[in-house]
């Protein structure tokens, strides 16, 4: 049995974001995966095992841990590794690296969401969080919004000058409620386990992107956020029970499940209904995303052999 082995850099070289869209948008028409998610914790870290099969692309399993202290000793906090079988035979057919699975994946997805909820003539992108996945953010939205100028805010403002020093036009934003509501699309990607943004610094038509909830004590928006906005989720199945941004509002009741508009299997309900209207999406990342982003760079690393 020959398995591929696909590197970071190697492997990033071969992909594109609206591919990757593309491939999502194909890999939804599919019927519906079977995942399963086990969570384990030892606050603050975590460990996160994702399996999912999709008949007509195969399996895959994620192992990944997050441990929020490791940077700290210069170590990357987030670590794991992504296998993925045939779906024909079941055989181990590839070993993608873990984090370019996890960078495609994660911006891929809130990227997939932006081309149906966010306005086509959004012109200012703000992203809250200037960690990786803030950087892969910028990569991401800047191929479907190429005329956009973006802003980015930073608890710590050294670190927000550091990612602007990456990302060429990236600017930095000091005023977090200011900077909200001068955008028109808000991508937020942070630690935080208490609401950062502000509902009632909304305005009409933007489009707000949460990525950075994982756990079920998380939150990046208050309780007016959701009552302001039309939400969606990638995938009911990895968020609804899963993740304090969308678990804890329902539970306290302050939204019910039919307050949640549609998730990707809902094709013809995932669109923006007005230019004014607030749409707000939760990123969850399930390990069916994995997969079809997995199969899509295994795909992309054969054409370019």
């Amino acid at each position: 049995m020959s398995v591929t082995m696909i590197p970071f850099e190697e492997g990033e070289k071969h992909l594109d974001w609206m591919k990757l869209c593309a491939a999502f948008e194909a890999g939804h028409k599919l019927p519906k995966a079977e995942i399963g998610d086990t969570f384990l914790y030892r606050d603050p870290d975590t460990l996160l095992s994702r399996s999912a099969w999709i008949d007509g692309i195969g399996l895959a399993v994620k192992s990944a841990t997050i441990f929020p202290g490791n940077p700290k000793a210069g170590k990357p906090m987030i670590n794991g590794s992504v296998c993925v079988f045939g779906d024909g035979d079941g055989q181990l057919e590839a070993v993608v690296d873990f984090h370019l699975v996890t960078k495609w994946k994660t911006a891929g997805d809130s990227l997939f969401a932006a081309t149906k909820l966010a306005r086509p003539d959004s012109e200012k992108i703000l992203i809250v969080g200037a960690g990786t996945v803030g950087r892969s953010l910028f990569q991401a939205y800047s191929a479907a919004f190429p005329k956009a100028r973006f802003t980015v805010w930073n608890r710590t403002r050294k670190n927000a000058e550091a990612m602007a020093k990456e990302c060429p036009g990236l600017q930095v934003a000091d005023d977090l409620e200011a900077a909200v509501g001068a955008a028109d699309i808000v991508t937020s990607a942070t630690m935080s386990t208490e609401p950062v943004l502000k509902g009632d610094w909304f305005k009409p038509g933007q489009h707000i992107d949460l990525i950075g909830a994982y756990r079920p004590d998380m939150r990046e928006v208050d309780d007016a956020a959701l009552k302001r906005a039309r939400v969606f989720v990638d995938s009911y199945d990895t968020t609804v029970g899963h993740i304090g941004e969308i678990k804890i509002p329902l539970e306290a009741g302050v939204i019910s499940k039919e307050d949640l508009v549609a998730d990707y299997y809902e094709p013809e309900q995932y669109k923006r209904q007005s230019d004014d209207e607030i749409t707000l999406f939760k990123n969850g990342g399930g390990a069916h995303l994995d997969l079809m982003t997995s199969r899509y760079i295994l795909d992309a690393w054969a054409a370019a052999q």
